[in-house]
């Protein structure tokens, strides 16, 4: 390949760079400085907290992840997503993959509050199964 091959490959490379930069949707520039709130809010560490003092009552694992920008909480089948906006932040109430409530969330806000209804929707472990009753004479119950 020459030079002048390879000047112009990266020329129409360039071009096609703009064109689609400029047909791209702009991406939200405030989210990272908003990302780096949370990070190191004092409401993220009421939240963790809370959700997962929360869980212990119940009996139930909370797994905190950072994904992105997003904070997420699991618990069972049930998911607590703080997602950054423009506007701020917005909790995400999923419930197997599906969303079921959204609602805004303000950093100056009370976390616990948030934490008890997500861990209100996740409620306590089902009971266990019954003992079958020929396992139950073999155990002599």
């Amino acid at each position: 390949m020459s030079f002048s091959d390879n000047l112009e490959n990266t020329l129409k490379n360039l071009e096609a760079r703009e064109g689609r930069e400029r047909l791209a949707p702009r991406k939200n520039r405030s989210a990272p400085v908003a990302v780096e709130n949370l990070r190191g809010s004092r409401f993220a560490g009421e939240l963790l907290s809370a959700a997962t003092r929360i869980g212990h009552g119940y009996r139930t694992k909370v797994h905190i992840f950072w994904l992105g920008g997003t904070l997420r909480l699991e618990a069972r089948e049930h998911r607590l997503e703080l997602r950054p906006t423009a506007e701020g932040f917005v909790a995400v109430f999923l419930v197997g993959g599906e969303e079921t409530h959204r609602e805004k969330v303000s950093l100056d806000g009370k976390a616990e509050t948030l934490a008890r209804r997500w861990m209100d929707k996740v409620g306590p472990p089902p009971p266990p199964p019954p003992i079958p009753p020929d396992l139950r004479e073999e155990l002599g119950e």
